[in-house]
């Protein structure tokens, strides 16, 4: 049984500085952050360590106990999930607003956890505001503990309060296992959050038709049965450039998805079956590929289409034809909604994760290059021919190869295409680009080296 870092929750009402709190202990800005009401909608996590003690920090969206609105609701229902999951929990209020009726409710709903919670007033911005602080007494959950997280005043009081509440027995971050990163992307509203509900067993992220649902990059650690440790990191849609606008928060969330596809292991490019390949899903998959990324095109809401014999095929050839720069990544049919093939996912990341990690041995490498120039041999341009001397692996995800040749420029774009697929045909790769790159060296160098 994986022990993993005990968990630290942040919960309060919007608008009350969680994010901001969250993103310098965290080290790097993670949450959101915006003087706008339900910003951060799903809980964020991030691994931090105090005084040598490790624990897992979360951002929670604002909790408000009244309202029927479907997203403030749904926040309420994660706020619900981090306190139930929490080792210990951070009850943030505003000292600019003074404690407040919402507070008092948040208060009694905390008070039924039977958690331990530290009772945190923040924007305690200078010292005139101190006595605002008495107040906050009459709630009855110990001495509160005020704090300016904008001003990064009184940071270290409120960690060293936490450390004190956390299990002696907590496991340092050094001892968890390495995890396999997967991002889930594509374009607003092809089933991402259901997906990763549904690999995950629970409702970890919101789920709406309403585009926008999601609006930060949610990571997730998730121990599969069989001892695997996953980071799965849910995205925001991602649209065309013209539909964002410049400075809003939906432009700082598909920036974020950006990101989450750059520090991944394995993308699952999410495609609708209702609409086929559109260009933004081209272009998506065009981001993965020139990342290096290791890919599986996911086809969701297959449950969705009106099927005859022969559907399946001539779907997977428009999504080869509509993605042929990445012919390499396998496709999957699946149905977030109700289950359909998502237990296929698991093997199918492990294996292109593993492709794109793999290692090849030079002597069977220059075997290889050797078999494919005597099975054709490279074009002449301006009457000369490329000549591949050896090669040797140089990195992996993607998996990368120097080859050294006699002049650089006499590599023709289909004979690299050539190459690649030779390689292919040899050692499998899939899922995942490939990387040729040339360094010349002259015949008397390579046999007298």
């Amino acid at each position: 049984m994986l022990k993993t870092p005990p968990i630290v929750a942040i919960v309060g009402r919007p608008n009350v500085g969680k994010s901001t709190f969250f993103n310098i202990i965290a080290g790097h800005r993670i949450s959101i952050v915006e003087d706008t009401p339900g910003v951060t909608r799903d809980r964020v996590y991030a691994d931090v360590e105090w005084t040598g003690r490790p624990f897992t920090l979360v951002d929670t969206g604002g909790i408000d106990m009244q309202s029927d609105d479907v997203f403030l609701s749904q926040m309420r229902q994660q706020a619900q999930i981090a306190i139930d999951t929490a080792d210990v929990i951070l009850f943030f209020t505003d000292a600019r607003d003074g404690l407040t009726h919402q507070d008092e409710e948040i208060a009694g709903y905390l008070r039924a956890a039977h958690k331990p919670v530290l009772l945190v007033v923040n924007k305690l911005d200078h010292q005139g505001m101190k006595d605002i602080i008495y107040e906050y007494y009459q709630l009855g959950m110990g001495d509160p503990i005020g704090i300016s997280s904008a001003n990064m005043l009184g940071l270290g009081d409120l960690l060293d309060e936490i450390v004190k509440l956390l299990p002696e027995d907590a496991p340092s971050l050094e001892e968890r296992p390495p995890a396999v990163s997967v991002a889930l992307v594509g374009r607003p509203n092809v089933g991402k959050s259901s997906l990763l509900n549904r690999l995950l067993g629970e409702n970890r992220a919101m789920v709406s038709d309403i585009p926008g649902t999601t609006r930060d990059a949610i990571d997730t650690p998730y121990l599969h049965p069989d001892g695997t440790l996953y980071n799965l990191i849910d995205t925001a849609g991602i649209r065309r450039k013209r539909m964002v606008e410049d400075g809003t928060i939906e432009r700082y969330s598909v920036i974020r998805s950006f990101t989450a596809i750059r520090r991944c292991d394995v993308v699952l490019l999410l495609i609708d079956a209702n609409d086929g390949v559109t260009e933004q899903d081209t272009k998506i998959a065009g981001i993965a590929r020139d990342e290096g990324k290791a890919c599986i095109v996911i086809v969701n809401k297959w449950d969705a289409i009106e099927k005859q014999t022969g559907t399946l095929e001539e779907f997977q050839k428009q999504v080869l034809s509509r993605l042929d720069f990445m012919a390499y990544a396998p496709v999957l049919f699946i149905s977030a909604l109700t289950g359909q093939r998502t237990h296929t996912l698991w093997e199918e990341i492990n294996r292109v994760y593993a492709q794109a990690t793999r290692r090849i041995s030079t002597g069977a490498l220059n075997d290889v290059l050797g078999d494919a120039q005597m099975a054709l041999q490279a074009p002449m341009i301006a009457g000369k021919r490329l000549r591949i001397y050896y090669g040797i692996q140089s990195g992996v995800q993607p998996p990368e190869f120097l080859l050294f040749v006699n002049n650089e420029k006499l590599l023709h774009f289909a004979y690299e295409r050539y190459l690649e697929n030779q390689l292919r045909k040899a050692f499998g790769f899939e899922g995942t680009p490939l990387r040729l790159t040339l360094r010349e060296k002259s015949e008397k160098e390579v046999y007298h080296q």
